[in-house]
This record gives structure tokens, sequence and C-alpha cells, in this order.
């Protein structure tokens, strides 16, 4: 019996099959992270470095976009980690360390600092915001301080001749010493040797259309008077809560009241057009013995019970409308950080992906041979294979 022999067209309808049945499964695998960031929360997450014993970027990614959390903040711009997320959809802020900010006074330091940490990474990694320093004003150094402002203006000026100033803010993340006043929070003011820096960095802010960040840690309040300030009300727990005089308002939490005090600030400064954005908020599992509350426990309910509020979309008392927007300290224990035993227990995670307690936030963290480039030739063969099923079954 004879054998037909295959037409030429039979002979190109298989590779052309082949890549098709190929080219699918690779974009669906791509959309896979694309996927989990559009449906995350919207709750970004502090990913501190200051440690010998964090896994590698590539990994933090995969269990990034399996918390499904959606936004990122650096303290850097660390290259690695924002390769590791290119096409994820997931948000990122990135950092000037305060040891830099006086160079970027220079604006060619600046656009080449755009032009290597930035610009190549754009559109594949949703770069933000970029913040220049961090609580500067909370040290004694004048001439950083005094270069904070003309830095940013440098960055944003670098940002502007790539016409990626309405795509990429620029801000700075301050702490609260900033405030003479929090109490009650419509009497909330900055101290007043701040004013001469923070008016003009408001009108930047302003013009820029940027946010004013903060870092608030009702936690410290908390540790410092344990028997004076109530736990309910710096856990998000039932409570009374605290009513403001001047304007009726009820707090139930401390945070929230910390929020509308920097609002009441800038207002007094002449600004209603600034968001405030919390750049820092946690709770330590662990602490040394004369820091109250630092236990798993108490974190815990810190953390869900913030969660809770950022999923319901609530506001503080002052602006019940503009959902809170919040990034939590942090994504992993960190532990060269000095100071105290709490500063090293702030994280979500262990180094090893394992849960410091329970918020409900499943993380997965590949073991290091599913990750980098181990995982990719493992994952490309297995699609091959796929491809070859299908092609056998068509």
């Amino acid at each position: 019996m004879a054998v037909a022999k295959p037409s030429n067209r039979s002979s190109l309808l298989l590779p052309r099959r082949f890549l098709l049945v190929l080219t699918v499964l690779l974009v669906a695998t791509d959309d896979e992270a694309a996927a989990a960031a559009g449906g995350g929360l919207s709750i970004g997450i502090n990913y501190g470095q200051i440690a010998d014993n964090l896994p590698s970027p590539s990994r933090v990614s995969r269990l990034v976009r399996s918390m499904q959390v959606s936004k990122v903040k650096l303290y850097d711009a660390d290259q690695d980690v924002l390769s590791a997320f290119l096409n994820t959809g997931v948000e990122f802020v990135i950092g000037i360390g305060n040891e830099n900010v006086s160079a970027m006074v220079d604006p060619a330091t600046a656009q080449a600092w755009v032009q290597h940490h930035v610009r190549p990474y754009l559109p594949s990694t949703r770069i933000t915001c970029i913040t220049v320093g961090n609580e500067v004003f909370k040290g004694n150094d004048t001439a950083l301080k005094d270069n904070l402002l003309p830095a940013m203006k440098s960055v944003y000026g670098a940002l502007a001749a790539l016409g990626l100033q309405g795509q990429v803010n620029v801000t700075t993340a301050h702490s609260l010493d900033i405030m003479g006043s929090s109490y009650p929070p419509s009497a909330g003011a900055f101290r007043p040797d701040m004013a001469p820096y923070i008016t003009p960095l408001l009108d930047f802010l302003s013009t820029a259309r940027s946010p004013f960040l903060i870092n608030c840690y009702p936690y410290f309040a908390y540790k410092d008077d344990p028997s004076g300030v109530p736990l309910e009300y710096v856990l998000f727990q039932p409570n009374a809560g605290v009513t403001d005089p001047t304007t009726g308002l009820n707090y139930d939490n401390m945070l929230y009241a910390q929020v509308d005090s920097v609002y009441a600030a800038i207002q007094a400064l002449g600004h209603t057009d600034v968001d405030v954005k919390i750049s820092e908020t946690g709770w330590p599992s662990r602490g040394d013995p004369d820091e109250a509350g630092a236990t798993p426990q108490y974190a815990g309910i810190y953390i869900g019970n913030l969660l809770r509020r950022i999923q319901m979309k609530q506001g503080t008392p002052l602006r019940p409308a503009v959902p809170i927007d919040v990034y939590v300290f942090a994504l992993f224990n960190e532990n060269l950080k000095p100071g105290p035993a709490s500063e090293r227990n702030y994280g979500l995670f262990y180094p090893d992906g394992t849960p410091v307690y329970n918020v409900g936030l499943r993380g997965y963290l590949p073991p290091m041979d599913e990750s980098d480039g181990t995982r990719s030739v493992v994952h490309l063969f297995a699609l091959i294979a796929m491809a070859s099923i299908a092609l056998v079954l068509s």
C-alpha cells in the first residue's frame, strides 16, 4: 500500500500550529501575575532590605504577587528588584537615600539618576513615585534639610525633561516628629522651626500634584504611655473613641487622628490641595523588655484590623470620601537594623517566608530551585511539552 507523501502545505502548518499553541501558553503564563496584581489589594507594603538573610528579589516578586498586594515601596532603586517585577503590574515607589539627597541638587546628577534608575524600567515596571530622602527633618543635619527641596525640584525637572512628570510623582516621607501639636486633630500644627522648610515644600507638592507622605506609628504612643493610651484605641478595636471638641468628629482609632492632624497642619499653612498618604505604619511582633505591647498578638490585631479598614475603602473622619492610602511596614523582619529589638521585628514574614502572625494575607515564597533561571528553564520545557501534546492531539 502506497503511503501518501505529506504536502508542503501540511509540513508548514505543523510548525505554525506549534508556534501558535506555544505563544498562547506563554502569554497566558505571563498574564498570571498581571491578573493577580489587577485584582490585588489596594494596600502597599514596604520592602526593606537591611538584612543578610532575605530571599532573592525574584522569589520576593512571586511572594508579593501571591499575596495580591498591588503596591511596593523601596528605600532605594534596587535594579534587581525592579527587574524582578517587570510586567507584573505592581506599582512601585522608589527612593533616593538621605546620603544621596545633597548630590541631587545638581540637575545633571538628578538627570543621570533618572536616566539610570527610572527610564529603563518604564513602562514595564510601574514606577509611580520617587521619594527624595526619608525623615530628613527628624535629624540635625542642617545642610541636608536645606538641600531637600532643591533636590526634589531637580529630580522633578529631570522627569519633566523626559515627559514623565505626570506619570511619576516626586515627594519625601516625614516622621510625626515634625508636628508641634496633634491633639485634638483640628489643632494639628507643624513645629515652628519646621515652617521655613514645610511651607515651600507644600508649595512644590501642590504645583507638582504630589502627595505629602507621613510615617505614622500609633505603637510609639502606646509604648511610651501604656497606662494612659487605651490599647483598643490604637488597635482599631471597639471603643468609645475621642471626639474633637472643635469639629465634633469622633475618632475611634489613633491612626486616623494622626492623619487628620497632619491635614489640619497643612491647611493652617494655606493648602487644601495636597493629599496625605501613610508611607509607613506597623506594629512590632517582638521588642526589648521595656517596649510594651511588642507581641505577635498585638501586631496581628493591628495589621489585621487595618487591612479590614482598607478593604472597606474607609476614609478618615475629616475626609470620609477619600480612602486611606497606606504602605504597611514591613514585608520582612530585617536582622541588621540598628536600635532596639522592635526595629528588627516589624515584618509580616520571616525571611524563609513563614508568616510572623496570621492576618489572612496568604503568600507563597517559592523554594530556591523554583526561582531565577532554574525555574524559568524548567517552565519553558514544560510549556514546549504541553505544546507538543496539543499538536499530537490536533
